[in-house]
């Protein structure tokens, strides 16, 4: 079984573009350890701003416009 420090050397050799979807799959691999009751908040978040949005009271917009009015706010 290699140590942590030879697993280290051969990940940082890696091409950045494996070491960025490594770095997500361990992240996400942490994820799973949150506090439940921290996901029943956002699980309760998630089904009222569906609900908005079936019954008419928000419109959605795509990604790319949100984006562009968050990048708009931050550079004012």
């Amino acid at each position: 079984m290699r140590s942590i420090e030879q697993l280290t050397e051969e990940i940082l050799s890696l091409p950045s573009g494996s070491r960025a979807l490594l770095a997500d799959k361990l992240v996400e691999s942490l994820e799973f350890d949150t506090d439940s009751a921290i996901q029943e908040i956002w699980l309760t978040e998630a089904k009222r701003r569906r609900e908005e949005v079936q019954n008419g009271s928000v419109e959605p917009i795509p990604g790319e416009e949100a984006l562009a009015q968050v990048r708009r706010l931050i550079e004012k």
